[in-house]
């Protein structure tokens, strides 16, 4: 879960929204308080099942502009989803909500994730949103539980040294990391800092994602051709267990 504040922002808690100033409505624009914003999408996300366990929120000095990531538990608590929010009361950008299992939201006004929404404060976005962000909220089961099964096939899939090799050595060529990368990913993969299981397509997968956190938050494009590759990798690998050859088991003596 990311929500950067570098740029002025300030982190605030969510009790803290509820004192923050509304502008006026007038005929083009009307604010929608940033406590709505995130009522609604919790609402949302309640209402079809999805429990979040943590949230992150952040305003400008003056509160105009806010700033929030909700993160969502996955079945088997191994990882987490992430929701982005974004609001404004001096028209500098849309109502923004962002769906994906890693969402980049930052003060500097960058915002990306798998899914977005973006809403002008018009008369009509207040009552619109609402059933806008449920229209969203209701499929995101079905796109967790396909990222459930992709980390599922990645750690059911043991990658040998060679293989590992391989795979980091495409993911040079694919432009998903650079050469000052390698060792990196390389080290991140052979002694990992966290516990990502057996040395498999989720170990690397994970090896990759720490060592470019930066670069995968600010170009989420990467993030998807990361899983190209893995994905040809498992897929690689199980063809390779399925050729090898099986071993003969020596013969039982033959009784007299």
């Amino acid at each position: 879960m990311t929500l950067m504040l570098h740029a002025g922002a300030e982190p605030v808690d969510y009790g803290d929204l509820a004192a923050l100033p509304i502008p006026e409505a007038t005929q083009t624009h009307v604010p929608i308080a940033h406590q709505a914003v995130v009522d609604m999408v919790k609402y949302s996300l309640g209402f079809y099942g999805h429990q979040i366990v943590e949230e992150h929120f952040g305003v400008t000095p003056d509160g105009m502009r806010f700033f929030g990531v909700l993160s969502l538990l996955s079945e088997d608590g191994d990882y987490c989803d992430s929701v982005g929010l974004r609001n404004s009361h001096d028209k500098r950008f849309p109502i923004g909500i962002s769906f994906g299992s890693r969402v980049f939201v930052c003060d500097n006004l960058a915002f990306a994730g798998d899914h977005v929404i973006r809403r002008k404060h018009t008369k009509n976005a207040k009552f619109a949103l609402p059933s806008l962000v449920a229209e969203v909220v209701e499929p995101l089961h079905q796109h967790r539980a396909a990222q459930a099964d992709t980390f599922l096939m990645y750690r059911r899939s043991p990658l040998s040294a060679k293989q590992a090799d391989h795979a980091i050595l495409r993911l040079f060529r694919e432009n998903v990391i650079n050469v000052q990368r390698i060792d990196d990913v390389l080290r991140a993969y052979e002694n990992p800092p966290h516990d990502w299981g057996d040395a498999t397509a989720y170990r690397l997968f994970n090896a990759v994602t720490h060592s470019l956190a930066g670069r995968i938050m600010e170009t989420p494009s990467i993030t998807a051709k990361l899983h190209a590759v893995i994905d040809d990798i498992c897929e690689d690998a199980f063809w390779d267990r399925a050729r090898a050859p099986i071993q003969e088991q020596p013969l039982l003596p033959m009784l007299a």
